[in-house]
């Protein structure tokens, strides 16, 4: 595992981010930065406020107090829809796909926001029209072939074993083309040959489209093995950040997960 390059442009900085719903307070003066190219975790028992998090800096939620940096650039009080332009893509906790379009038109869809026709030629069947839905229907085969799925482009997506679906909304915020990819626990609900695969993807795709990646995930197999850099939450707050072996062996962290007693036994 490497650890962070500081001489590396920041790609996301979370600065004392701040999330009241009501009385409660879910996220509390929350910061971590990620550099370009980094593959980081955010982790932390269930509750702990990461999805919160996610869901502020992709503009689903706005926060209470703090700001959220991307790319030099606040995205703060922006639009979801406009976030994802900015260049951040996002999966979710429970897949989102469409279900009952095929594997094909789910990449499609996504593409649709590079397709650089009107809705006057789209109404009318222009020329332009219908070189664009063929360039974008080769884009959306490309990508599925690097994915592997390719063989079962017209498959209903609701009909794909759950590895498989994982992959292709993964797939699907890709064609989004974004600079920052969010994962929301990708290896909820795999077995262990399929959280390997996706250990194996990720890296791959880090690489394929020059990747920053945040993930949170429950599984920490899959974290400590995939993660250079790791963030822990509980009750709203950061209790610990490092890499892997720093945060199996914090007592915070431990006691976090398992209780009072084996924190203070490790």
């Amino acid at each position: 595992m490497s650890e962070i390059n500081e001489s590396k442009p920041n790609v996301l900085d979370v600065q004392s981010l701040t999330k009241y719903f009501g009385g409660l307070r879910a996220v509390n003066n929350l910061g971590f930065t990620l550099k370009k190219g980094d593959l980081q975790g955010l982790i932390g028992p269930n509750g702990a406020g990461k999805t919160t998090a996610f869901n502020m800096i992709t503009g689903l939620y706005h926060p209470s107090g703090g700001d959220i940096i991307f790319c030099d650039e606040s995205v703060v009080g922006l639009e979801p829809y406009e976030i994802t332009r900015l260049g951040i893509g996002r999966t979710f906790q429970n897949i989102r796909l469409f279900n009952n379009l095929s594997v094909l038109d789910n990449v499609r869809i996504a593409y649709h926001s590079h397709s650089g026709y009107s809705l006057f030629d789209g109404i009318l069947r222009s020329g332009k029209f219908s070189a664009k839905e063929k360039e974008l229907t080769e884009k959306a085969q490309e990508f599925l072939d690097i994915f592997g799925l390719a063989d079962i482009q017209n498959e209903i997506a609701k009909n794909l074993p759950y590895g498989e679906q994982r992959r292709l909304e993964i797939a699907r915020a890709l064609a989004c083309d974004p600079k920052l990819l969010l994962l929301d626990e990708p290896a909820a609900g795999m077995n262990p040959a399929e959280i390997v695969r996706l250990m194996e993807l990720i890296h791959f795709i880090r690489e394929r489209f020059n990747l920053t990646i945040l993930l949170i995930e429950h599984q920490m197999r899959f974290v400590m093995g995939v993660c250079e850099h790791i963030t822990v939450m509980d009750f709203g707050e950061v209790i610990a950040r490092g890499t892997p072996s720093d945060i199996q062996n914090n007592p915070k962290v431990i006691e976090a997960y398992l209780g009072k007693e084996a924190g203070h036994v490790a």
